[in-house]
């Protein structure tokens, strides 16, 4: 199994735990209302961290399958030259939003360092750290595109697994 094939599998079975959290936590809460007239009270604060995390490592698989919503509409009828020309310059748009991303998903971890979440008590920093994470990964797996493309190893336009051929 590749290193690609491994960290995937990885992703998806996090995302399969966070969802299972959340199902857990939400429909456990609503039996206990239901059937007791209380419930837990750390429900509502687990699902939305779980709720953060798995949207955030999404996004990470996402990119990295190339599956991302995205608008080409002049890229995909260039080719040669012109296509390149564009690709880098998107790459570079990305990269520009990555760094504002880790910027100020950084800033955000160490404000919460020192903050706690009102129940669980968790740092809040736990939440801005999937931000922070996938901004990493994305920004890993743009430098891997690049590299790639570099190499002259770049897909057929609109093939998945873009960023995940290293």
């Amino acid at each position: 199994m590749s290193l690609g094939k491994f960290l995937k599998n990885l992703v998806e079975g996090l995302m399969a735990l966070c969802m299972l959290g959340m199902v857990l936590a939400v429909f456990g809460n609503v039996v206990q209302r239901y059937f007791w007239g209380t419930g837990w009270v750390v429900s509502e604060e687990l699902s939305r961290l779980l709720f953060v995390w798995l949207v955030c490592l999404s996004a990470t698989l996402a990119f990295g399958e190339g599956k991302h919503l995205g608008f080409d509409l002049v890229t995909a009828r260039l080719s040669g030259a012109k296509a390149a020309v564009l690709r880098w310059l998107s790459r570079g748009l990305i990269a520009v939003a990555l760094y504002y991303l880790i910027d100020g998903s950084w800033s955000q971890v160490l404000v919460g360092m020192d903050s706690r979440s009102p129940v669980m008590n968790y740092p809040l920093a736990l939440g801005a750290a999937g931000t922070l994470v996938m901004g990493v990964c994305m920004a890993v797996l743009l430098l891997l595109q690049s590299w790639n493309d570099l190499r002259g190893h770049t897909p057929p336009h609109g093939t998945a697994n873009e960023g995940a051929q290293a």
